[in-house]
């Protein structure tokens, strides 16, 4: 059964490689924002994923902290991108 969660974990490293990719690779930064945003995601979703195979709640509490951080930071480059700072 954890096999099943570890390729789960894999197949989302695989996307977050891709995801970067697009991050180092994107013609604009509102691009960027996305990609960036879109690792955050699966930095997210992973950690939860690892909670469950390790029952771990840590996991799922950090996974929750880094949310926080990531949304208010990905607000924070969008209004800066906006030019409204």
């Amino acid at each position: 059964m954890i096999d099943a969660w570890i390729l789960t974990v894999l197949c989302l490293v695989v996307l977050m490689a891709l995801a970067t990719v697009r991050l180092v690779l994107g013609p604009t930064a509102p691009d960027r924002v996305i990609a960036l945003d879109a690792v955050n995601t699966l930095v997210i979703a992973s950690m939860i994923i690892l909670g469950v195979v390790f029952n771990e709640i840590i996991f799922v509490d950090v996974a929750i902290v880094y949310g926080i951080l990531s949304f208010v930071s990905t607000l924070y480059i969008a209004k800066y991108i906006g030019g409204e700072l």
